[in-house]
């Protein structure tokens, strides 16, 4: 795949064999038996994205020296990831997480064996950051890797700080799990996910959340919304970029899907990205007389892994002169990660001209022959 010159887009964190039953059977359905194998995870999703998009990236964890591993590795480089900098160790495992796909009024299901892992275990001592950063011009990072262990959380931090000395742009995407956070007994995962993520978001050129993370993380609710009932209220959205650009000022943009979720095969999808400088808020789609309009996801094949896809979309929309501007960059990233709830997988297995075309209006989903 022809890459792009100039940016190179690096992201760390944890990736896991995902495996999931078929269609939308449930795991005690299949069990004994077969499940599908597939790899996944939040910054390796990101990068997988942008490879596909024609943009330089790099894929930066810590892995198990396997086979398992090995075949990973095969799998990125063959989307066009740099895997070259991934540090390989003798302690840890790979991660697991097992997948149910729901439908209707029964939501998907996450069930993580993740406990041990080789980033979980391996402390920042362990890192070349200098090797790590070299040529990076943008840095992704998420609340996921700080949450598995005092290690990771560590990691994390001291890599956001080598790149912010370097002058790398740093993207950061709250992933609050409440299953995970809990590595510090006696902590609650909310007040030690708050601690941890504060001095990192501070660093942070982008901020990313969804409907509940900035709530989770930070204690900040968009006021007038409701995530139980579907109900989203555009201003609340943009009173909690406010709030946010208030607390970290560093931010120049701050950006957040908007899911409404009338059942799991059924959703509205769109997003909006906020710019600190002037504190404009950007939204996308948008209807023929300029007002927010969702896109209407009634089929949804597999949500895991839209944040991450627009996440993805928005980092090359804003290092690209043709999508660049707030508005522009919006509206691919959200066209982007709506295509994404029609792919199986992790990745969003998309090019940028699929993504043009749907965000120019060609949504028919007729063959293309």
């Amino acid at each position: 795949m022809e890459r792009l010159n100039g940016p190179v887009v690096a992201g760390f964190g944890e990736v896991m064999l995902r495996l999931s039953p078929e269609g939308f059977k449930r795991v005690d359905q299949v069990l004994p038996g077969s499940l599908e194998a597939t790899f996944g995870g939040a910054e390796a999703n990101v990068c997988a994205s942008i490879a596909r998009f024609g943009m330089e990236a790099r894929y930066l964890t810590a892995l198990p020296r396997n086979k398992i591993a090995d075949a990973l590795k095969a799998e990125l480089r063959g989307i066009g990831v740099d895997v070259s900098r991934i540090h390989d160790t003798d302690g840890g495992r790979l991660g697991i997480y097992f997948t149910e796909t729901g439908a209707n009024q029964r939501g998907s299901m996450v069930i993580y064996d993740r406990a041990h892992s080789a980033i979980a275990e391996t402390p920042a001592s362990a890192y070349d950051f200098n090797a790590m950063l070299d040529g990076v011009t943008w840095l992704h990072l998420s609340g996921i890797t700080p949450s598995l262990s005092r290690n990771a959380a560590e990691a994390n931090q001291a890599l956001a700080e080598a790149a912010s000395a370097r002058g790398i742009r740093i993207s950061l995407d709250l992933n609050f799990r409440k299953k995970l956070w809990r590595w510090e007994p006696g902590t609650e995962p909310r007040d030690l996910a708050r601690r941890v993520m504060e001095p990192l978001a501070a660093l942070a050129d982008l901020i990313i959340g969804n409907e509940e993370d900035a709530k989770d993380v930070f204690g900040i609710e968009a006021k007038g919304s409701s995530i139980e009932e579907g109900v989203l209220s555009l201003e609340g959205y943009k009173g909690v970029a406010a709030e946010l650009a208030a607390r970290f000022p560093k931010a120049r943009w701050i950006a957040t899907t908007l899911r409404e979720s009338r059942s799991a095969t059924w959703n509205g999808w769109g997003a909006m990205i906020y710019t600190t400088a002037g504190g404009k808020a950007d939204f996308a789609p948008l209807a023929p007389d300029g007002t927010y309009r969702p896109y209407e996801i009634r089929a949804i094949v597999d949500r895991v892994g839209g944040g991450d896809s627009f996440t993805a979309g928005l980092i090359y929309a804003l290092n690209t002169e043709k999508w660049a501007a707030p508005e522009k960059a919006i509206a691919y990233a959200a066209a982007a990660s709506c295509l994404k709830h029609s792919i199986v997988g992790d990745y969003n297995r998309v090019s940028v001209a699929e993504v043009e075309a749907f965000a120019a209006g060609n949504a028919s989903g007729r063959i293309a022959r």
